[in-house]
């Protein structure tokens, strides 16, 4: 059997029937879905949908019990994950809650490199810092740089953790839930950065995962909507998102609006 990369060079995810069971319960079930180098992928769906276990996933934290996980042409369980680990920029209120708060907000994202939260006694080139300010200057709060990160908003705290994600010039970003707990003005600031982001032919492959439409950056391209471990539908975001499919997807009938490239849904109240 040949490799994804041989198959097709430019496949970044690539499941294949992949189920996760755990506690005699399938958290994903059959999903096959593909993400290619230039995407950028919406995952949505309600509280249990297995948004959560398709991250840790295709962020190499977890083998499936079933079906093949291939990431950046290499196959989970094949594959030494501490060298794919580094290559996948991964932002997730789990790995916010490890950072230290007294933690310098350039260390924090300088830390990228050896993919460790806490800077302690590694050693960054000049160019590294540089990066990592440059990065921070990018994403708005480059004026941080030496502030701790327990200092921060929730908005800046959101930044800083894309730069990071950034640092290692990865080739798919993963990002999960990043408007969660922001005000609107935090949202739309967030979402604007992230539009710029989408539209950086640079940029890596993308995927976020939210429970709103309203949260979607304009500029992205697919989406993937999940109701209790499987796919409801997968595909060109236009043809995805439509009321039907919200509506099996979050179990209620919802009105599905839209204004230039933003999305707006709410009850179906006829």
């Amino acid at each position: 059997m040949e490799v994804v990369s041989q198959m097709h060079e430019d496949l970044i995810v690539h499941l294949d029937g992949v189920t996760v069971t755990r506690g005699g319960n399938d958290l994903l079930a059959d999903l096959s879905w593909s993400v290619e180098i230039d995407e950028r992928w919406v995952v949505l769906g309600p509280n249990g949908a297995g948004k959560t276990t398709l991250l840790q996933l295709i962020s190499a934290q977890l083998h499936p019990s079933r079906g093949t996980v291939h990431l950046l042409g290499e196959q989970v369980g094949m594959v030494d994950v501490f060298e794919l680990r580094p290559r996948i920029g991964l932002t997730t209120a789990a790995l916010a809650n490890r950072i230290p708060e007294h933690e310098r907000v350039v260390d924090l994202v300088v830390s990228a490199a050896y993919a460790v939260v806490g800077r302690w006694r590694e050693s960054y080139d000049e160019s590294d810092l540089e990066r990592a300010r440059a990065l921070l200057g990018q994403l708005g709060v480059g004026a941080l740089a030496e502030r701790t990160f327990g200092t921060l908003s929730e908005g800046e705290r959101k930044r800083v953790q894309i730069a990071r994600a950034l640092m290692t010039d990865p080739e798919l970003m993963l990002l999960d839930e990043p408007a969660a707990g922001l005000d609107l003005g935090g949202r739309e600031d967030l979402l604007g950065r992230l539009t710029a982001l989408a539209a950086d032919p640079a940029a890596p492959a993308l995927v976020l995962v939210t429970h709103h439409v309203e949260e979607i950056p304009p500029g992205f391209t697919h989406a993937l909507l999940l109701r209790e471990g499987r796919a409801v539908a997968a595909g060109m975001l236009d043809a995805v998102l439509t009321e039907a499919n919200l509506s099996v997807a979050f179990g209620t009938p919802l009105r599905l609006e839209r204004a230039g490239q933003r999305w707006f849904a709410r009850a179906d109240a006829s």
